[in-house]
């Protein structure tokens, strides 16, 4: 009973992070979550050549709860970019279904690599990225469109994250203003979490913590909503009102050493 109360605990802490920087740094919330959810079910005894499938799976079905609020308060201050949204959703979502299927297919190790190897670069960026480095002065045309958007949503699937991580850097790229391109990745996160979760549930785990449907377990998605649907709007107050520049370097280098940590369990 005590290490499932500490479990709780964690939890319900990692949800308020996460909530908070999927508003503030327009970064998904499941950068944290995943390696907080493999923690919390190696633990308690549920490390399976599947675990990973679990962990991103619980942590999308949270990014749609916590997207959603993201959105709708990021909308209420009229921030989100309704027409990139729409033109960057079919690709998006085509993606995400990919990044299913091939998750569904890959070992805990491979997907370990696989995140730590994005959140590396994610978090390199999130550090030394400069705000004036411009790929354009305008979002691209349909073509690089039809190459960027889907590719967008199978590595966030991969990663089990929303929008913000890739959606957030290639807007501001391409001259879209943070705040903006902040408010647009939180629809990112609902167009790559509704269509992956639905795959996810179909996902036959052979190992998987009580209450679980396919690679979603429901007490975790709960306990971290529970704080989540608190901190999201807080976060995105916050960034309206703040400059997130210096928390963006100093998560960045929090989340190398995450990486790194995963890298080295995925070669273990």
């Amino acid at each position: 009973m005590s290490v499932m109360i500490g479990m709780a605990v964690m939890l319900l802490a990692t949800g308020a992070f996460a909530g908070v920087l999927a508003g503030l740094l327009g970064v998904g919330g499941g950068i944290v979550l995943v390696p907080a959810f493999y923690y919390v079910f190696s633990v308690m005894g549920y490390d399976s050549p599947q675990l990973m499938q679990m962990c991103l799976g619980t942590s999308l079905a949270t990014i749609i709860v916590t997207s959603l609020r993201s959105l709708a308060a990021h909308n209420k201050k009229g921030a989100v970019d309704w027409d990139i949204l729409k033109r960057w959703a079919p690709g998006i979502v085509i993606g995400a279904l990919i990044g299913v299927a091939i998750a569904a297919q890959l070992r805990t190790s491979v997907l370990q690599g696989i995140f730590g190897g994005l959140a590396v670069a994610v978090g390199l960026y999130m550090t030394f990225g400069k705000s004036h480095w411009r790929l354009g002065q305008v979002m691209p045309g349909l073509a690089i469109t039809s190459l960027l958007s889907p590719m967008v949503g199978f590595l966030s699937v991969l990663m089990g994250i929303g929008g913000g991580s890739f959606g957030v850097p290639l807007m501001t790229l391409y001259n879209i203003p943070i705040h903006r391109a902040v408010a647009t990745a939180a629809g990112f996160g609902v167009l790559i979490a509704v269509p992956s979760v639905a795959g996810f549930l179909l996902v036959d785990m052979a190992v998987a913590p009580p209450f679980s449907i396919g690679a979603i377990n429901l007490v975790a998605f709960i306990l971290v909503i529970a704080m989540t649907l608190i901190t999201a709007p807080f976060g995105a107050s916050l960034a309206h009102r703040m400059n997130p520049g210096p928390l963006k370097r100093v998560f960045g280098i929090f989340l190398i050493l995450v990486a790194a940590n995963m890298l080295r369990e995925a070669l273990m």
